[in-house]
């Protein structure tokens, strides 16, 4: 298995929305953020709260066709999985990016989970912010209030992920800071590094993906006492939220999953870089929770979508999600590729399309 960030693109431009571009009428959810009483759920509250630039109100996003993980695995349909709300399309990780991909009709929010210094649980892949913000540092080391301050539509563009381009390549830049106006029905906040509880709270119809990352201490290592901290307050957050049905954790690290199911017994999980191995390749049973696999299609030039693995899951009646590593892959060609072979869900950084590709082939309705 290797890491769920998405590698530097070809040069070739891809067709994705710019501000401009947006349909009409959209909103982000608003939901509870856990330093800022402010925010209400309601939409009217909402607007007011957050400060919204426009008078646009916009509608309910879509309820998907299943709210919980077991209505999900029951469809008996591809799904569609936005991989970080679709960070092809939309700046990766922000409630933007999370509400256009619901309003596009994805199946599932795919997102990745950082800690802050003072333990709150962040939407963000990175161990540093550096990638998609105009700050430096990591994460642990900052505290919410700092966090939540970026920018984290800053380095966003068609060629996601690169810095490499003219200022006006970065369509999205300064709408957080309130320097360039947010599309029609969305405020600044929607374009800041984002808390889980908020992204849970906006979208209680959505079935989350969540990986726990996997973030290093100062040798450098991956800090194990950390990650499983993280697991915890997971755990806490999930119950709370009154989501376990509703949600599915993986992480690379197999302690990381130990420490969460101990705590979150009734979460689907799906196992990690120790435990899909020795299932694959010497039947080690996996965990009763794990019911997904989540494999990208090849992994140090091996391919791993091979006959075997896909009879074997079958059999065991696990279902198969696969994450593009590769930039070709992240086209509606070969997700529709991916279906035939076939998988059970695409995480798809460029959902929308992958939704149009699907309805407009009959895989799903």
């Amino acid at each position: 298995m290797g890491d769920r960030a998405k590698p530097e693109p070809s040069q070739e431009p891809t067709v994705a929305a710019g501000p401009a571009e947006q349909p009409e009428i959209e909103l982000t959810p608003t939901a509870d953020d856990p330093q800022d009483d402010s925010q209400g759920n309601e939409v009217e509250e909402g607007l007011e709260e957050t400060g919204r630039q426009n008078e646009v109100v916009l509608p309910p996003v879509p309820t998907p066709a299943a709210s919980t993980v077991s209505e999900l695995l029951a469809l008996g349909r591809p799904l569609v999985i936005g991989h970080a709300g679709g960070d092809r399309s939309w700046p990766h990780s922000t409630m933007y990016a999370f509400s256009q991909a619901a309003y596009a009709g994805v199946d599932v929010l795919e997102m990745d989970l950082q800690m802050t210094a003072d333990r709150v649980l962040v939407v963000h892949h990175d161990d540093t912010v550096d990638r998609t913000t105009e700050g430096t540092g990591r994460v642990r080391d900052m505290t919410y209030e700092e966090i939540q301050a970026l920018d984290n539509g800053y380095w966003w563009s068609e060629e996601w992920p690169s810095h490499d381009f003219a200022p006006e390549a970065y369509p999205y830049r300064g709408i957080r800071t309130g320097d360039v106006a947010p599309p029609d029905g969305y405020s600044p906040d929607d374009f800041r590094i984002e808390t889980f509880r908020a992204v849970a709270e906006a979208f209680p119809e959505h079935v989350l993906d969540v990986e726990i990352k996997t973030p290093a201490g100062d040798d450098g290592e991956d800090d194990i006492d950390f990650i499983l901290e993280m697991a915890a307050v997971l755990a806490a957050d999930i119950e709370e939220l009154g989501r376990t049905d509703s949600v599915v954790v993986v992480s690379f690290r197999d302690e990381a999953l130990v420490g969460f199911r101990e705590l979150a017994p009734e979460v689907v999980t799906s196992p990690g870089q120790d435990a899909l191995p020795a299932w694959a390749f010497a039947s080690v049973p996996l965990h009763p929770n794990d019911l997904i696999l989540q494999v990208p299609p090849t992994f140090s030039g091996l391919d791993v979508l091979t006959p075997d693995l896909l009879g074997k899951a079958a059999d065991e009646g696990l279902a198969v999600w696969v994450w593009p590593n590769e930039d070709y892959q992240e086209h509606p060609d070969y997700y529709a590729e991916l279906i035939d072979l076939p998988v059970d869900g695409v995480i798809a950084g460029r959902p929308a399309e992958a939704v149009e590709r699907f309805r407009a082939d009959g895989d799903i309705p």
